[in-house]
């Protein structure tokens, strides 16, 4: 399911690393590991298509031409530095003029004019990477070492979106070699080289022995310390941690939460959890369909739901509760978002009974002229769902609200949508940038998109266009916090948690961490230990 968490526009990624668990037994250079996935991609060209699971292998694969770094700040990639002209429309990079692809081709200002192009080139049917470079025009080349990139208009999250995988440098000579086929054969500039891929069985990277630009975030240079990583697929929940305890693998993601207790405490594996940025989980709330039209139906809602509860129960505690449209990892968050609805059902009461909802027959369910406050809700499959949906339903019945839910898979619950047949649709949304929420609350998604709100507001719609070309990060972070505070006050969404990826690997593993995104290994830095 995590393909369609990043079918959106405007994803950037800011990079921390995570601490992991140290071992007194000796570091050595050399070795490999096995890196479990969790689904099989339809397809890996990052340039073409669009699931997470892709960049989990290909981020040690390309280099970015700019960093970001655990504090957030952009640092030299492939580019040593660059200029943003006043109005916002030009990006001015300077490239290093030293790194060569993995085939031999000297990386250049024509390698980058040909990546992006290629990117927004119409028959490329770019699913995410295109979106990604939002109202992009061209690029021109100024010399062998520097390019300028154009714009339309100003487009405030390019740097964070040239820093992912999905705007990865390419070899122009291998994508020209290979065609259609280049997934099968990819060249990038990165710490490893991508030898073989099979579908549906593995994906094996050996390390890059020229590698010698390596981010200032990484305190040395030189290859990676591995000789080897193979990706294989464990697409059945239930054989992730079998395989992590039998030793046929040594990392592995998304491991659940109950299983996630247990490793946590063994000295014989180390719990990673990884903060997802973007949307948390959330109920989108139906905005024109009666009764969630009133907002003090809305707002009862939110008063009526005891997040910690769900996430002590549900996540085992390991993800923090959500109380607004951002999780607290992304860029321009607003803290004031979590004073606004505390746990309180007897407020939730009040606006229920003002809004004029009682319960006349005694039947512990609240009417109004004649019609029980009944909500449809859709719940998909994954993610625990369906279990939140029953904690929701529990604490709704306490206020006297009925909660009628069907469980559907991803493409009905699409049509379910379209059709408006809804007061409650969950979903999450993955990006470290805040101009993600334009995907979910601009009016222009209302119809086809992602507006499962059902929201057409023009101050919103302002707020949101602002956001996207504000240059100035302090002018944008207020920007964004007008939006944040606008759309609780509205009671368009229910979140309930922020999402956290929830990684183990053995012991032996050391030095592995995870970009802000949250899905992507930096394998530069890891080792295993001497037995």
């Amino acid at each position: 399911m995590k393909r369609y968490l990043t079918l959106l526009v405007g994803v950037s990624l800011l990079v921390v690393l995570l601490s992991t668990a140290c071992s007194s037994s000796p570091r050595s250079s050399g070795g490999s590991i096995v890196y479990g996935l969790t689904l099989t991609p339809s397809g890996i060209d990052p340039h073409i298509d669009a699931s997470s699971e892709l960049g989990i292998p290909l981020t040690s694969v390309y280099d970015p031409l700019v960093w970001l770094t655990p504090e957030g700040t952009f640092v030299p990639g492939l580019a040593e530095s660059w200029e943003v002209s006043d109005n916002g429309l030009t990006y001015t990079f300077h490239l290093r003029d030293d790194v060569t692809f993995h085939d031999g081709t000297p990386f250049n200002a024509e390698a980058v004019q040909f990546s992006l192009d290629r990117i927004a080139d119409p028959q490329t049917q770019s699913r995410k990477a295109a979106g990604m470079l939002g109202p992009y025009d061209r690029t021109e080349i100024v010399d062998d070492t520097a390019v300028r990139v154009h714009f339309e208009e100003p487009y405030a999250p390019f740097l964070a979106s040239l820093s992912t995988v999905y705007l990865a440098m390419v070899s122009p000579e291998a994508v020209e070699e290979w065609g259609d086929e280049y997934q099968f054969h990819q060249v990038g500039t990165g710490p490893f080289i991508f030898e073989e891929y099979v579908p549906k069985d593995h994906l094996t990277l050996v390390r890059n022995p020229d590698y010698d630009w390596a981010p200032s975030f990484f305190d040395r240079q030189g290859p990676a310390e591995l000789e080897e990583v193979v990706f294989r697929f464990y697409t059945d929940p239930a054989t992730r941690v079998l395989a992590l305890e039998s030793g046929e693998a040594d990392v592995m993601g998304e491991i659940p939460p109950r299983d996630a207790v247990r490793l946590d405490q063994s000295q014989d594996y180390q719990l990673l959890t990884v903060p997802i940025p973007g949307q948390p989980l959330q109920f989108f709330l139906n905005t024109r369909r009666h009764p969630t039209d009133d907002p003090r139906v809305r707002q009862a809602l939110l008063y009526a739901i005891d997040r910690p509860a769900i996430v002590d129960t549900v996540f085992e505690s390991y993800s923090p509760p959500a109380y607004g449209p951002l999780c607290r990892s992304t860029f321009a968050y607003d803290s004031d978002v979590e004073v606004k609805y505390a746990h309180d059902p007897d407020r939730a009461v009040e606006l229920l009974e003002e809004a004029g909802w009682t319960d006349t027959d005694g039947d512990g369910t609240r009417d109004r002229d004649g019609v029980p406050l009944e909500l449809e809700t859709i719940l998909m499959g994954w993610g625990y769902i369906p279990e939140v949906g029953q904690m929701l339903q529990n604490q709704f019945s306490h206020i006297g609200v009925g909660f009628q839910s069907r469980q559907t898979t991803f493409s009905n619950a699409m049509g379910d949508v379209a059709a408006g047949d809804y007061h409650l649709v969950p979903f999450l949304f993955s990006s470290s940038d805040p101009d993600i929420l334009r995907t979910t609350f601009h009016s222009s998604n209302l119809d086809g998109g992602f507006n499962w709100s059902k929201v057409s507001d023009p101050q919103l719609d302002a707020w949101l266009e602002e956001g996207k070309g504000a240059i100035d990060e302090v002018h944008r972070q207020g920007v964004y916090a007008s939006i944040q505070q606008r759309i609780m006050d509205e009671a368009m969404i229910l979140p309930v948690r922020d999402y956290v990826n929830l990684n183990a690997a053995a012991a032996r593993v050391e030095g592995l961490g995870y970009d802000r995104q949250g899905w992507f290994p930096l394998l530069y830095d890891v080792s295993v230990t001497a037995p």
